[in-house]
């Protein structure tokens, strides 16, 4: 730690723009602006009601923090400390809640990878964390391993609509625990240019991934910590609780300036009240007592307060996805992110066991639940299966195909209104007994006039059964074989993937980190 800066590593725009269309003709990067106005369906007094139920919350009934750093922290700022209670009045909450900022950058070792959060900016992620892996080659699910989660982070680099890389998008458990994270965060920081998450699961974990973002990106330990260039999400243990790791992970990252996001777990009827005006209260609060906990510890610590509030099948207790309830339940907290100032992330999920329609349904629900919300980050908005068991490249490309199509229902040149656009001129020459294929007006935009899928197939039956009849999981599997078989590491500084290597060599020799945590 202490070197001086080396060269930078990353691609810049003409080997990524080579890079895209290696295999699909994909849209080019861009961070999306979403020009809509948010759906709001609470009112002032809905709004208002909730906010107190969650001051109500910290105040009366307190949320228990099992980190005995955090339990001094509070302590300190005069907190109500009873055991591992901890209750916090509401005013020492939302002047702590005002100090993060409601828009902030986070910079990867590839600058042109820069990624807004907050605003009206909207941000996709891959998927994170199933410990299972589905294809259509392989026929079942498996557990996951390093060759599969590398060749996810391939898809996470290609894809031009995937603006991060979250955790790992497949666990690798055929990498032993106390180094997996070595190897992957390896294969993350070569694979990819973009920004890049640390597990928050342990001082060893966090530490280890700081350091290779910051040997990735070339930087001292002062450029690191002037900037955020990296991030930890953490969830809650609903109801009302944090744990260990979780919270010592951020307070790590706080600390050197960079960005947490903290996202409650709760499921309506099983981690929350049945109803979803409850389970948002409950999250809101388990949310905002941790924000609040760093931005005493760094006041102006960039962070992002998540939801995570869907609810459970009622006949069965698992977990659904995609469902009214949810998208409701994202849409609220949304109003309450905007009410308190914060940056949102939402997810794209669903409870399906396959790619198949059930699973674009419930995703493409979340994901325009995500958008109605005015969310401006969304986790595993690709690949995602079985409520977050099983990742499924299939499923990557399938769910990128949709991201796409947010994207472009976001350009406002839809809906410009100039002379062009209204075309009086076109509609006058063609009158009413022609056709606009071969006009003009036509032939000057017809290239570029309309969204372009790489996945879905528009020819009638006939002709997609001339061609085959292959559907739309096995187009997508091509797609991945395509991708994969094509791809190109992002440019990287032979000297910083050296010392990269030699960092985890190092850490490995000394151990790793310890799996109980």
């Amino acid at each position: 730690m202490g070197r001086t800066a080396r060269r930078r590593g990353g691609g810049r725009a003409g080997n990524a723009a080579r890079r895209a269309t290696a295999s699909i003709d994909q849209m080019p990067w861009r961070i999306p602006v979403n020009i809509d106005r948010p759906t709001e369906p609470l009112d002032e007094e809905g709004v208002a009601a909730i906010h107190n139920g969650a001051m109500t919350i910290l105040e009366d009934i307190g949320i228990e923090f099992l980190n005995e750093e955090a339990l001094e922290l509070f302590k300190e700022a005069g907190c109500t400390v009873n055991g591992t209670n901890v209750r916090m009045g509401r005013d020492w909450v939302m002047e702590m809640i005002g100090h993060a900022p409601s828009q902030f950058d986070i910079t990867p070792r590839n600058p042109d990878r820069k990624i807004t959060f907050g605003g009206n900016h909207i941000l996709f992620g891959n998927v994170s964390s199933p410990p299972n892996y589905f294809d259509l080659e392989i026929g079942k699910k498996v557990p996951g391993t390093r060759a599969q989660c590398a060749n996810l982070l391939r898809l996470t680099q290609h894809f031009n609509c995937i603006h991060f890389a979250g955790g790992y998008p497949v666990e690798p458990v055929d990498v032993h625990a106390s180094v997996r994270h070595l190897d992957v965060v390896y294969d993350k920081m070569v694979l990819t240019d973009k920004v890049a998450h640390a597990y928050s699961l342990g001082k060893e974990r966090v530490e280890d991934v700081m350091e290779m973002v910051r040997i990735a990106g070339g930087m001292t330990d002062e450029e690191f910590e002037s900037n955020p260039h990296m991030y930890t999400n953490i969830n809650s243990t609903s109801p009302l609780k944090h744990d260990v790791p979780m919270i010592d992970g951020c307070l790590r990252l706080a600390r050197r300036g960079q960005a947490v996001v903290v996202t409650p777990f709760t499921l309506a009827g099983a981690m929350a009240p049945v109803t979803m005006s409850g389970a948002v209260t409950l999250s809101i609060a388990e949310g905002l007592s941790a924000i609040a906990l760093f931005q005493y510890v760094n006041p102006g610590t960039p962070c992002v307060i998540g939801t995570f509030t869907s609810n459970v099948d009622m006949k069965s207790g698992a977990p659904a996805f995609g469902t009214p309830e949810y998208m409701r339940a994202t849409q609220m907290t949304g109003q309450m992110a905007r009410h308190y100032g914060l940056p949102m992330r939402a997810s794209g999920v669903c409870a399906a066991n396959v790619p198949d329609g059930q699973a674009m349904w419930e995703t493409s629900n979340s994901l325009w639940s995500a958008v109605q919300a005015g969310t401006n980050m969304v986790y595993h908005a690709a690949g995602w299966l079985e409520g977050g068991l099983i990742a499924s490249p299939e499923k990557f490309v399938m769910d990128c195909e949709v991201l796409q199509m947010i994207q472009r229902y976001m350009e406002p040149v839809i809906t410009e209104t100039g002379p062009e656009e209204i075309a009086l001129d076109a509609i006058k020459e063609v009158g009413s007994n022609g056709h606009y294929f071969g006009i003009e007006h036509t032939q000057q935009r017809y290239e570029k006039a309309f969204y372009q899928p790489f996945v879905s197939d528009w020819r009638n039956f006939e002709a997609w059964e001339v061609v085959g009849g292959i559907w739309t999981a096995q187009r997508a599997h091509q797609t991945f074989k395509d991708i994969i078989n094509t791809f190109e590491e992002p440019a990287m500084d032979e000297g910083i993937k050296e010392e990269l290597q030699a960092f985890v060599a190092k850490r490995k020799e000394e151990g790793g980190a310890p799996t109980d945590f």
